[in-house]
């Protein structure tokens, strides 16, 4: 980030406030690692809701100013104000916002020096940013707003951490009449105004501030309980403290509680420490513990991981947590003199690292010696990417997310699709928990993992019905059983659930079930494996061969295409583009009048059999008839993201990635190779707009990621489809194994005219498959790519070259 000058100057009045450079990023190298080319702004506007905050790798805590609109992820680069400084935050989430609970909001002064004369309820209290003041990089944020405050911040796990500097008294653009004597209120709210209850009390001696509330989850059902404890460092006297309930406060009493209301949002109350006058350029440092269990783990979370508020010493240790975990991967940069795709890459690997979340010794609704990891939001949408992503670069991580799963699994008996915040979330398709399972148990994910139970639950997932399956498990199973797919009628007396999606649902039934089978095959259980197999064949029940297409009238030129099918066998109908940016993109999402797909069309479920698509090229009119209808896909407006902000070509959508690298499996790795160049940088760039849709915890980040290293998983599969990478050379570092693998490339450019693969090596060896399995990263190697500007007739073409597939 460069470091400005900036000159505040308040209209109102003849004069000006000079904010001070920030502070550089620490330099204690003098060669640029990844770390130094990371933009956490990136996907902070146009629906990208990306946390933008200061936080550690998949911390709790993360810290950063909420604005007024848009602001999933707290902190938007709209323009809109800041209402607060909260403490947690999902990134890259759509729907409602979540979490940002107990906001600090800071004054400089109060009007005529009384403490009424400051403004309260987060409706009206909210302040403009100094434009171009936002400074963020990994582990810190600072912003300098206009009521002449700079906000610094950074975090440990559980504890966020505030440097709050004064250089004037100014509210808005006007100057106040008073001394500049700062005010500190703690709101018991949260961003989407879900508070049932709350309480919360302030120690007149320290001013610290402590307090509990009570939820509700953004996506999900149930509520669950929050603690803090906010501190100050010691210095600057205290002046007063208090509480305020709506828009008056008093120094009686003490504490306050509040109960659920009528008012919308609910009733403003909180706590407030009011300081003594001090000098412009005076700083009040706020440590601010978090925990799900009591005021008084909140309160040693925070004196345990920072006791002594030394805001250099967390930013240095936060910086070098980041450096570590981003330094097993390494890019050759050679002939770059535009740094933009550095940028994109390290800053999609940075994003896949935010979530899930390390709740571990957070967890309040059951006791246990395992790691517990929370803002699982949603597998739908991480299971596609992410999870590979962290496998290849953190697989430490990853077995703790397993084993963190399977915990959930003993405790509430059920995998989770989606869960935030210790409660249950929204269940979007299949039991896909079951692919981030195989993918894992496939990849040598094994150090203390209880396999036995995780296969326990897998079984679970696939045959038993729950009695609500809106979060949890599967629903229609009797059916599915029965006749080998989802009726759009269907009769389930055995559970209930939101009664759509029957294309999409059962689609990703059928690869559910064959992950299951992988699993069940690795361990030599060959009556599952068989039974399981068999079920991941029924996304062809759903395939009527003689549905037609056409958008606004002309034909596609295409036949065949999943549709709903009745009880009785017979067919219904959805119209295969609904819910894409041709016909009502906005149609299929989670509500009863969602339709049969799932933010998606049927043009886009046809292609979904991840596990069998040399059946599914036969069923589509073989190779040549199947390239062409994923061209279309790409090329006609088909393929897009179901988003406000965008309805245009894109993959803003986490269905989409799989459909750039399936022309491998009709032999033409060539043409993967050019959708993924045209989406990155196209859909890709460094700017707060820089990617397609939400970033979904970092689906987004972990796509870009993974394509520009030049492999992209099957999920749920031991394979890696292989295109070639966007620089000279990558390298990983496996931490389990410490082995290196290289992917490196000869005649690369930096143009990207040569970017198909002619011919490769594989430790020295020709190597003419298109894919990869993940034994090269655990025993490491060298793959060599050797590129060329036309597409190649050989490599990757031969029917023993493509990904394995066929049931």
């Amino acid at each position: 980030m460069i470091t400005r000058l900036f000159l505040l100057c308040f209209v109102t009045t003849a004069s000006c406030q000079t904010f001070p450079k920030y502070s550089p990023r620490r330099d204690t190298n003098s060669s640029l690692s990844g770390y130094d080319f990371v933009d956490p702004l990136i996907g902070t506007r146009n629906g990208g809701h990306v946390f933008a905050g200061a936080t550690l790798p998949f911390g709790m805590a993360k810290a950063v100013p909420d604005v007024t609109n848009d602001n999933q992820g707290g902190y938007a680069s709209n323009g809109s104000p800041i209402s607060g400084f909260s403490h947690m935050h999902d990134s890259g989430t759509g729907g409602a916002s979540s979490l940002a609970n107990f906001p600090i909001f800071v004054y400089p002064g109060c009007t005529n020096d009384d403490i009424n004369g400051c403004v309260f309820p987060k409706t009206k209290r909210s302040v403009q940013a100094v434009d171009g003041s936002v400074s963020a990089r990994p582990g810190y944020f600072a912003i300098d707003l206009e009521s002449g405050i700079r906000a610094e911040i950074t975090a440990a796990n559980r504890t966020a951490l505030y440097k709050f500097t004064f250089f004037g008294n100014a509210t808005g653009n006007a100057t106040v009449d008073a001394p500049l004597s700062p005010l500190f209120i703690v709101d018991l709210t949260d961003l989407p105004d879900t508070r049932q209850n709350g309480s919360a009390s302030v120690d007149p001696d320290t001013g610290r501030m402590t307090g509990s509330g009570t939820f509700l989850p953004s996506f999900g059902t149930g509520s669950y309980t929050l603690h803090f404890c906010a501190d100050f460092l010691q210095g600057t006297p205290i002046r007063d403290t208090g509480v305020f309930v709506n828009n008056r406060a008093g120094s009686e009493p003490k504490s306050i509680v509040v109960g659920k209301d009528n008012n919308s949002p609910p009733l403003p109350a909180g706590t407030y420490t009011w300081f003594n006058e001090v000098e412009s350029g005076s700083t009040i440092t706020v440590r601010v513990g978090l925990s799900f269990k009591s005021v008084n783990q909140a309160c040693n979370n925070a004196e345990t991981e920072i006791p002594d508020f030394d805001f250099s010493k967390t930013l240095a240790t936060a910086e070098d947590v980041w450096k570590d975990k981003l330094s097993v991967l390494s890019i050759d940069t050679t002939g770059f003199e535009d740094t933009s795709l550095q940028t994109i890459f390290w800053s999609g690997a940075y994003r896949a690292m935010l979530s899930p979340q390390d709740y571990t010794g957070e967890n309040y609704l059951w006791e246990s010696d395992e790691p517990y990891y929370d803002s699982w939001y949603c597998i739908w949408d991480s299971f596609r990417s992410i999870h590979s992503f962290i496998t290849l670069v953190d697989p430490y991580s990853q077995t703790l997310m397993i084993r963190s799963l399977i915990d959930i699994y003993r405790h509430e008996g059920w995998l989770p699709d989606c869960r935030m915040s210790l409660c249950k979330g929204w269940t979007q398709g299949g039991s896909n928990a079951d692919v981030v399972l195989a993918d894992a148990y496939l990849k040598n994910i094994t150090q203390d993992v209880d396999w036995e139970t995780a296969y326990e639950a897998l079984i679970k997932d696939a045959e038993d019905e729950p009695p609500v399956w809106d979060y949890e498990g599967r629903g229609g199973l009797n059916s599915w059983k029965k006749y080998g797919y989802i009726p759009a009628d269907d009769y389930d007396p055995y559970g209930a659930g939101l009664f759509t999606r029957s294309v999409s649902r059962t689609v990703e039934y059928a690869y559910n079930d064959f992950c299951i089978a992988e699993v069940a095959k690795a361990l030599g259980k060959q009556e599952d494996y068989e039974k399981y197999t068999g079920r991941s064949g029924n996304w062809k029940n759903l395939y009527n061969p003689d549905q037609t297409s056409d958008i606004k009238g002309a034909d596609t030129g295409f036949t065949g295409f999943l549709q709903p099918r009745y009880l009785n066998g017979t067919w219904g109908y959805q119209d295969p583009t609904l819910c894409s940016s041709v016909n009502s993109f906005d149609s299929c999402y989670l509500n009863p009048g969602g339709h049969e797909t799932y933010e998606g069309s049927p043009w886009l479920y046809t292609f979904f059999a991840p596990h069998d698509m040399a059946n599914l090229i036969t069923t589509l009119g073989g190779p040549d008839t199947f390239v062409s209808r994923l061209d279309y896909l790409h090329e006609s407006g088909i393929l897009c993201q179901a988003s406000l902000f965008r309805h245009h070509r894109d993959v803003g959508d986490e269905q989409a990635f799989l459909t750039i690298f399936q022309y491998h499996y009709a032999g033409r790795p060539g043409k993967s190779t050019e959708r993924v160049h045209y989406y990155i940088p196209s859909q890709f760039n460094t700017t707060t707009a820089g990617i397609p849709g939400n970033d979904d915890s970092g689906a987004m980040g972990s796509f870009v990621a993974l394509a520009m290293m030049g492999i992209f998983p099957n999920p749920g599969q031991n394979v890696y489809f292989i295109t070639a990478p966007f620089f000279p050379s990558v390298s990983i570092i496996n931490r389990l194994t410490g082995k290196t693998a290289t992917i490196k490339t000869v005649n690369f450019d930096t143009a990207y005219k040569n970017i198909y693969i002619q011919s490769a090596k594989l430790n020295g060896e020709e190597y003419t498959k298109s894919y990869i399995t993940h034994s090269f990263f655990l025993e490491g190697g060298t793959l060599e790519l050797t590129l060329g500007d036309k597409e190649s007739t050989t490599w990757g073409t031969g029917d023993d070259d493509v990904p394995p597939s066929g049931i």
